[in-house]
């Protein structure tokens, strides 16, 4: 459906943060990228969905097709009515706007006003408390409510694919699991597709059917997700577990290096 072909993103045609990635995201289904910060997952993101060209970056190597075709260096617009849509790190939602205009906003793709109406009833069955504060500025909406609004108005573009960057940034456990929760059901029930870019490793291997380790711009494992909670360096780098699943202290794990075949 979605597919990354051996892809290099260059910053200002000098810094080179994305070296040879490939990935592929299935109908149906959440893929995760999990890594570090400044491993290039946002930037993986933006490659997709076409705004890296506002940050001076470009696709210089490889291919992004959707659907069988080629979508790499189209414009963001173009993009999300082909059906991409992004949800960004920190939420990003329009603080003076009201609730439901942040997700009239979101539905700019649409040409009829009552595929409008029907989105923002599709969005409001999913996340109940929106239409609760529907007439509400959204800079006075709590963290979790904001990360609702920044889910619901990337569904208002009827997306197939949705690109999920850090949404448990910031947010209490019991919020994440609920919006994890929902994330899961918008996939079973709307059929959607998740590109879900986590630092929350032990959420993101729950809730995902495949997932990818991005270390300094490349990917060095992929696999199912059952797979990786049982890989030893997972366990280790990022669910903090020792080889028989007990949680390491902190003085054992805070000078770690990566082994040498991560980066091979």
């Amino acid at each position: 459906m979605l597919s990354i072909n051996n892809i290099e993103v260059v910053y200002d045609n000098v810094i080179l943060v994305l070296k040879g990635v490939s990935l592929e995201v299935k109908p149906g289904s959440i893929t995760t990228l999990l890594g570090a910060n400044g491993a290039g997952k946002t930037t993986a993101l933006k490659a997709i969905s076409g705004v890296l060209r506002t940050e001076r970056g470009a696709v210089t190597k490889g291919t992004i097709t959707f659907e069988g075709r080629r979508i790499d260096g189209m414009r963001a617009f173009n993009v999300t009515k082909l059906g991409i849509s992004q949800v960004f790190e920190g939420r990003r939602v329009f603080e003076h706007l009201t609730c439901e205009e942040n997700l009239i906003a979101g539905a700019h793709t649409q040409r009829q006003a009552s595929k409008v109406s029907e989105g923002i009833e599709r969005v409001y069955a999913y996340f109940p408390i929106l239409k609760n504060r529907r007439t509400q500025l959204s800079g006075y909406l709590s963290g979790g409510e904001q990360q609702m609004l920044a889910i619901g108005r990337a569904l208002m573009s009827s997306p197939k694919v949705v690109l999920l960057d850090e949404p448990s940034l910031g947010l209490a456990p019991m919020l994440v699991e609920e919006i994890f929760g929902i994330v899961r059901r918008l996939v079973e029930q709307e059929k959607l597709s998740v590109l879900l870019v986590e630092q929350n490793a032990i959420m993101a291997l729950e809730v995902a059917d495949h997932g990818y380790v991005m270390e300094n711009g490349r990917i060095v494992l992929e696999g199912d997700v059952a797979a990786l909670r049982e890989n030893s360096d997972i366990r280790e780098f990022y669910l903090g577990l020792n080889e028989v699943g007990s949680r390491k202290s902190y003085r054992d794990v805070k000078h770690y290096k990566r082994r040498k075949r991560w980066l091979s």
